[in-house]
């Protein structure tokens, strides 16, 4: 048996908000906001997209697997 290095949980954590930061932002960006929705001109899919994006990353840098 080989002896592996434990991968953290969270790496693979802020992978996926990455992921999903990326996805919520280019839909929000690409899509046209609906008029009848309450409170529209705030843009949320941008602002969860941002947010998933700074905590993906700030995720992904703590804990990236290092040599």
């Amino acid at each position: 048996m080989t002896k592996g290095k434990n991968i953290s949980i969270w790496f693979f954590i802020g992978v996926l908000l990455l992921i999903y930061g990326v996805l919520i932002l280019t839909s929000g960006l690409l899509s046209p906001t609906p008029t009848n929705l309450v409170l529209a001109e705030l843009q949320a899919p941008i602002w969860w997209g941002i947010l998933l994006l700074a905590l993906g990353g700030t995720y992904t840098f703590l804990f990236f697997p290092r040599r």
